[in-house]
């Protein structure tokens, strides 16, 4: 017998019913999880041993007796003071509606609008646009004046360096993100963080406490790729709140560790990068290397893993001259980890469609593009996708780099084969979309929620934000129906 169940044996109360069978039935041991929601939906209060119901009463009296000690304490104090200033201050907008909210509430909605549909930039902390600037535009009405143009520059560029180091000193995206963390959610909180101490005006002290605070905020699960769930729909989100929370407790004083990228036992390297970490990378060249210059504008609607594939199918049914209805077969040659990030073919969901090559692949070959419009429901179900899909062979290279590209080949009816691998995806800093291509995109979305005028109104004044003495007009540019600033 292991230890464990040595201990639990000893724990076993006398007069233990026998759990009722999960509602599902069979053997929810195959299954670990339905297990525990068997568990939850199917255990009835009748099961419990008598004494085992005496020994909660007493837990929940134990506990509630040590939260009212504790509401006397310091840190509880400082938490019930810092939230009641923020329900009673001026609320933040949420972006393309009418609603405002508390800056941590409008971090958080503003953050998953920002990823929902996969068309945020990508290449910091991975998805460092959608933490650091919803946490920024977040803080404005707390901050002690109003805030500049030139500030807000260059708070986001400190929160997307910050957040790419940490991530960088976890041994970067494949190490990270193949351990099964998600480094939006992970890293991207400690961006979050940065930026809004820096608008705040925080002390050193107050900063590195935020930081300290957001690594015990930090987290984020690859979990969602196996079934398409919304889950990773919420990372960007969630870490920009935290990191507005860390920079809130800092500021009230609420204090966090000040060496928690430290090798040591409860460090953050320690415990989330414990075998790929590489410390000095907090601090190279910082400064001197900016790295927000290496982050990506997204052309597509979709996974970055899955652009350079989208890439240079277009480009070899050019080379080849043919129409979609022509090719016969399509391989894709891919590394064992793009093929387990984005290698399946469930598509039932947008959010699982967006994370499947062989979907973005079929969508650039049938609807001639990868938009969001290629990723509609209806599209979804188009037999013409669903046909060019089942043509494509995922053939996994386990000698192809984690970073690396996949090669895509095209094969035709008449017997043509072509192949190619493209390096530098559309939209990489190396092959950027054009101020044009970023002017469309940025119009064709926010015309969904703003009137057309206003959304023009807000592109012209975001490429003129460092002329801005008070970004306030532009904030005002997110709510529909704002007249007075057109």
């Amino acid at each position: 017998m292991s230890k464990l169940s040595r201990e639990n044996a000893a724990l076993e109360l006398p007069g233990a019913a026998p759990l009722p069978p999960g509602p599902g039935g069979g053997d929810s041991r195959a299954n670990p999880q339905q297990a525990l929601v068997d568990f939850v939906t199917g255990t009835a209060f009748d099961v419990l041993p008598p004494a085992l119901v005496e020994r909660c009463k007493r837990h929940i009296l134990d506990t509630l007796g040590a939260a009212l000690a504790g509401a006397t304490s310091q840190v509880a104090q400082d938490m019930t003071r810092l939230l009641q200033m923020e329900e009673a201050a001026p609320q933040s907008p949420v972006w393309g509606t009418g609603l405002a909210t508390s800056a941590r509430n409008a971090a958080l909605l503003n953050g998953i609008a920002a990823h929902a549909l996969e068309l945020d930039d990508t290449g910091g902390c991975d998805h460092s646009g959608a933490v650091v600037i919803p946490a920024l535009l977040a803080i404005l009405p707390l901050c002690p004046r109003p805030v500049s143009g030139r500030e807000l520059i260059c708070a986001t560029v400190l929160g997307y360096d910050v957040a790419r180091r940490v991530l960088e000193a976890c041994g970067g995206y494949s190490a990270h993100n193949g351990a099964g963390w998600h480094s939006t959610a992970t890293c991207g909180v400690f961006g979050a963080a940065a930026a809004a101490a820096r608008l705040l005006g925080l002390g050193a002290a107050q900063v590195s406490s935020a930081l300290g605070v957001a690594g015990s905020f930090s987290g984020g699960l690859w979990g969602f790729i196996h079934d398409g769930s919304q889950s990773k729909k919420l990372h960007a989100g969630r870490a920009a709140e935290g990191g507005v929370l860390a920079a809130l407790c800092a500021m009230r004083g609420i204090t966090g560790p000040g060496a928690l990228f430290d090798d040591r036992w409860g460090g953050f390297l320690a415990t989330f990068a414990a075998g790929s970490a590489v410390p000095e990378a907090l601090t190279e060249r910082l400064g001197r290397v900016w790295k927000l210059e290496r982050c990506s504008i997204k052309p597509y609607a979709s996974c970055r893993g899955t652009h350079a594939a989208i890439d240079a199918a277009g480009l070899l049914l050019g080379r080849l001259g043919a129409g979609s209805d022509e090719i016969a077969a399509i391989e894709v040659r891919l590394c064992p980890f793009l093929n387990d990030m984005c290698g399946n073919t469930h598509i039932q969901t947008l959010a699982a469609a967006q994370m499947s090559l062989p979907y973005a692949v079929a969508a650039r070959l049938v609807f001639g593009h990868a938009g969001l419009d290629a990723y509609g429901e209806r599209q979804r179900r188009d037999p013409r996708l669903l046909a060019m899909m089942a043509r494509i062979t995922l053939l996994v290279d386990p000698a192809l780099s984690a970073d690396g590209e996949p090669e895509i080949t095209l094969l035709t009816r008449g017997g043509d084969r072509l192949s190619l691998r493209v390096e530098v995806a559309l939209g990489n800093p190396a092959n950027p979309v054009s101020d044009r291509q970023l002017r469309d995109k940025f119009l064709s979305l926010a015309a969904r929620a703003l009137p057309v005028t206003q959304a023009q109104a807000l592109w012209a004044r975001g490429m003129a934000l460092e002329g801005e003495e008070d970004i306030s007009a532009l904030v005002r540019l997110l709510i529909p129906n704002q007249r007075d600033f057109i």
